[in-house]
């Protein structure tokens, strides 16, 4: 398994010293968040081109480009055509930074209040998008997340039957999934199989109220609930079984750090990249 840092983490920096960072701490890659100032569908070729140029000096592949367009869900037509567009803006892109995903957001609600259509209405369009993507020779991911259509590794599968396109997969999120309490381990790793195409690394807990540095708040099927972002090891989602499902399976893919923990932005990941190689080579002992 390689491992990207997500350059979001890194939001702070131009995409440019977000490279020089992740390299310096020693990352294999980085999955690019395709907004602004890192990447956009809008942005020049020339400088795309050159954001390949600056990673290739790093010796840094690009796994993904982590999109925020779609929705699809709940926009009206005109909203999702737009989107659509942004999709094909981000396709061009990704061919010239030679990354192999792209995220595209679902859009909601919570799978828990979804009715049929809302699922229906996001397969519709990002069909539409699989078919650009597969001409372009890339594939799609649709990222395991709380408050979306796909919530859990059920209505995850569920959407990509309605798709039925072999190359859209999913991206697993064990921090997503304790926020939607869901399995997370072993078990959802078999469960996803061969759709599962990428992994997303972070940690978070429970707490009982909001308002500091690193809060946020979600609608559950609990209710509304309190989260706070932590460096691996320090919250309560407990990766082991995740790791031990991943090597099990044979998974040859990335994962992809996104520490958002209320410390500086090269602490975290620094912190996050030895604390994730510790547990990697952990699963290789205990296996061996």
């Amino acid at each position: 398994m390689k491992i990207a840092a997500f350059s979001g983490s890194l939001i702070d920096y131009s995409i440019h010293e977000a490279m020089k960072v992740a390299a310096g701490l020693g990352f294999d890659g980085i999955e690019i968040a395709s907004r602004e100032p890192h990447l956009s569908p809008e942005s020049s070729l020339p400088r795309v081109r050159e954001m390949r140029s600056i990673a290739e000096g790093h010796g840094l592949e690009i796994p993904a480009l982590a999109g925020y367009m779609g929705h699809f869900s709940t926009s009206g037509d005109a909203e999702c055509a737009v989107a659509y567009d942004q999709f094909l803006g981000l396709l061009e892109r990704a061919v010239e930074l030679e990354a192999d995903m792209i995220r595209i957001f679902q859009g909601g609600p919570n799978a828990f209040l979804a009715e049929d259509y809302h699922y229906a209405k996001a397969a519709y369009w990002i069909r539409r998008c699989a078919a650009e993507a597969r001409a372009a020779g890339k594939r799609i991911v649709l990222e395991i997340h709380n408050q979306s259509l796909v919530e859990t590794a059920d209505s995850g599968l569920r959407l990509l039957d309605m798709i039925g396109e072999e190359h859209v997969g999913l991206i697993h999120d064990a921090g997503n999934m304790y926020i939607t309490d869901t399995e997370f381990g072993e078990e959802s790793i078999r469960q996803l199989g061969s759709r599962l195409f990428h992994v997303h690394i972070k940690d978070e807990k429970r707490i009982g109220q909001g308002g500091a540095p690193g809060t946020f708040k979600n609608v559950t099927r609990h209710g509304e609930e309190f989260f706070l972002q932590c460096r691996l090891g320090e919250g309560e989602v407990d990766h082991s079984g995740l790791l031990r499902g991943l090597r099990e399976q044979g998974y040859k893919g990335w994962l992809t750090l996104e520490c958002a923990a209320p410390y500086p932005p090269k602490e975290r990941l620094a912190y996050d990249l030895r604390i994730i190689r510790e547990w990697l080579q952990a699963v290789e002992v205990s296996a061996g």
